[in-house]
């Protein structure tokens, strides 16, 4: 090849296509073999609540405090056992049986207790100490347990208690990396086949999505090992979710730009060119609109939420790169050749005027007041019954949507022995005080008993080991260590060992729900007005308005009120059998309600914006809705439908979180962006846009900016 060919055709890094090539092969080749580490995250998980809240949670300090009274840390396991006839010599030479295997199993500190019979006779529980450093292998013990106690011949056992419970729930989320995934993955594709009637364009947009998840798992797997942030099993469902959802999002939308200019450039390459640069600015504003919402959590006292924060904001992270970076690549390679069998050609006529977004519009355009406060008036009916949504939290037997031994044990242990059996709440005060603080606890409603922790094995009248001028107590309740009647007896022992002595403190599993409770209340009236107050500050640079943005705030959270009105009356009629919830289950909603379903609000006035200013601002808002009508609806169901997949996991607070999300999207996308924000829109007019003077008069401006004029347009009907 002569020189004069190479200078003509300019350097290789400037020629289109190897470009293009180049990227896919550099995100094919380096994101690829990171998908290892999607099926790795339960390696570095945290799952257990103690570890959750603050350092300055009373629970925290006695959890600290309870390590001087122990030679190694356990993680107390209950064994009950039933015979509703009564226990027989029979068994109880069974249990003692029991009790001697068990002693041998690894992991098992000092031995399981002697067997201790019910007043009634019908059970017999022990306590099997746990060593607490065992991580990943305490599920295996405690199946090793549940082996050895497996009971015949109508004595019934059941493996429950702290440890029980543990178990059982970090085994829920075993797997989950693959069934999540495969949920989600078989949605999407089922979604983007409908929309795009295509069998390639919607593997191209799942592999887009696949490898910002690989790049997410493997960054979040770096960190999380690293011990730079707390990873459990709920933010990595959450983080498979958001990447696919929100990848798929932002693919649609760059795909709907790059099918649109396709029609109106004959080369695919200025096609794209057109496309990115259109696109551009809505997807990086959604983008960073809700990375800055979730890491609003960081401002959280739970540490869980902390970790939430920057897990999620890792996955938008990388699903923007991939979207603006792998996806264009990859589609201007593959050009009208993506679409296939329905290209679209040069020239072609556009048909988003002329379809149901088209009738869509024009009634905005007819009839605006009566749709924008009729739409109104269905959204404040619905958000009347949010107050009925109690997010006061649930007890660990509502927290598993399927039945499951730890809860059944419970269950049994609550019919035959205190139901804080196996989960006292530990009190530790000073040695001086203690004939007072063992008053005082004795006497408080809701304790069964009280002893202090002893200088050596359990025995009558041992003396109490005091470290450090502390003692010990270990209170049983009355009522299950996870419920609200359990959490008033732990404030109502706070409040009355304060007046013995202001150094006592009390903590217990149940002192650990309790704070984090209140924990997870005080991060929602904290979080809930900084995530408005961030989303509001991006709307405002975006828009260059201050009227668009407030009209926005308001109608995302009015969508938000509504969204828990309906949910409200779901969870009590037709999912739950009541409208409790976890206290965190409406914060991370209101976070990723408000982040994602201004999405579509972004997408919709940017393009509003852009029409606004060629043609005056009610004929923007109109072809602004009529072209993007479509593309949000598809991103709308298919973020509602990966969030969904949440609750193929037999757990209440990832399925309350699907629903919120699910449905407060879909009314986002279907009722809110297409009727209330275009309709109330047009009707206050130019002056959404204040203090700018935007679509005061409109530009004769050629369509496209790359120097490419194409005819303008003509006005959609009735505007």
């Amino acid at each position: 090849m002569s020189q004069a060919a190479v200078t003509r055709r300019g350097p290789w890094w400037r020629r289109p296509v190897l470009l293009a090539a180049l990227v896919v092969v550099v995100w094919l080749a380096g994101a690829g073999p990171l998908g290892s580490f999607a099926g790795r995250l339960g390696e570095v998980q945290t799952n257990d609540n103690a570890s959750f809240l603050p350092e300055s949670a009373e629970a925290t300090q006695v959890s600290e405090l309870q390590r001087r009274f122990v030679e190694e840390e356990v993680l107390p396991v209950v064994v009950v056992y039933e015979r509703a006839a009564g226990i027989t010599d029979a068994d109880l030479q069974t249990v003692a049986a029991d009790v001697r295997a068990i002693s041998t199993l690894d992991g098992i500190a000092g031995g399981a207790s002697p067997p201790i019979p019910s007043k009634d006779g019908a059970a017999v529980q022990l306590i099997v100490p746990l060593r607490a450093d065992l991580g990943d292998d305490t599920i295996g013990v405690v199946e090793l347990i549940r082996a050895e106690v497996a009971a015949e011949g109508g004595l019934r056992s059941f493996v429950t208690g702290p440890g029980g419970l543990l178990a059982d729930f970090v085994e829920v989320f075993e797997g989950i990396d693959g069934l999540l995934l495969l949920v989600a993955v078989i949605v999407v594709l089922v979604i983007l086949l409908v929309v795009y009637r295509s069998p390639l364009l919607p593997f191209i947009v799942l592999v887009s999505a696949l490898l910002a998840l690989s790049t997410a798992s493997a960054l979040v797997y770096a960190l999380a090992d690293a011990g730079r942030i707390t990873l459990n099993g709920q933010s990595q469902g959450i983080l498979f979710i958001l990447v696919v959802g929100a990848a798929t999002d932002y693919a649609l939308l760059l795909v709907s730009r790059f099918r649109e200019e396709l029609r109106e450039q004959p080369s695919r390459f200025d096609a794209m060119r057109v496309a990115w640069r259109q696109s551009f600015p809505p997807i990086l504003a959604s983008g960073t609109t809700v990375i800055l919402g979730v890491l609003c959590l960081l401002f959280s006292d739970l540490n869980s939420n902390q970790g939430l924060g920057p897990v999620a904001a890792i996955g938008i992270g990388c699903s923007l790169l991939v979207a603006l970076t792998f996806l264009p690549a990859a589609l201007a390679l593959l050009g009208r050749a993506a679409f296939w069998p329905f290209r679209p050609r040069y020239g072609s006529p556009h048909g988003e005027e002329t379809g149901v977004w088209g009738r869509v519009s024009r009634l905005v355009g007819r009839r605006p007041r009566a749709v924008w406060i009729g739409t109104a008036v269905v959204l404040v009916a619905l958000a009347a019954f949010a107050p009925r949504l109690d997010s006061a939290g649930t007890s660990q037997a509502d927290l598993f949507l399927t039945e499951v031994e730890s809860v059944t044990g419970q269950r049994v242990l609550g019919d035959h022995f205190p139901a804080g059996a196996g989960s006292p709440a530990a009190i530790i005060g000073p040695a001086d005080s203690l004939d007072q603080l063992t008053a005082a606890v004795g006497g408080a409603p809701g304790v069964s008993s009280v002893a202090p922790v002893g200088a050596g094995p359990p025995a009558p009248g041992q003396q109490p080991r005091i470290v450090d001028g502390l003692v010990q107590l270990d209170a049983t309740l009355i009522d299950p260590a996870d419920s609200q009647a359990a959490e008033r007896t732990v404030q109502t022992l706070r409040r009355e060992l304060d007046a013995v002595s202001q150094d006592a403190l009390v903590g217990g599993p149940t002192a650990i729900q309790l704070d984090t409770r209140e924990a997870a209340e005080r991060d929602r009236t904290v979080i809930l007005p900084i995530v408005l107050l961030v989303v509001l500050v991006v709307l405002v640079l975006l828009l260059r308005s201050v009227v668009a943005p407030l009209l926005l705030i308001a109608t995302v959270v009015l969508s938000f009120a509504a969204t828990l009105g309906v949910a409200a009356l779901m969870f009590e009629y037709v999912f739950f059998g009541s409208p409790g919830t976890d206290p965190s289950v409406p914060l991370f909603a209101f976070v990723f309600l408000v982040a994602l379903g201004i999405d579509y609000n972004i997408f919709l006035m940017t393009r509003v914006r852009e029409e606004s200013w060629r043609r005056g601002t009610r004929p923007g808002i109109l072809r602004g809705l009529a072209v993007t009508g479509g593309v949000i609806t598809s991103a709308g169901l298919v973020l509602a439908a990966t969030f969904s997949a949440l609750a193929v996991l037999p757990l209440a607070f990832l399925a309350q979180i699907a629903f919120l999300v699910g449905f407060g999207v879909l009314l986002d996308a279907l009722v809110v962006r297409s009727l209330l924000v275009p309709a109330l829109s047009y009707d206050i007019g130019r002056r959404i846009w204040w203090p700018s003077r935007l679509g005061a008069e409109p530009r004769s401006t050629p369509r496209h900016a790359a120097n490419q004029p194409a005819p303008e347009p003509q006005p959609v009907a009735g505007s």
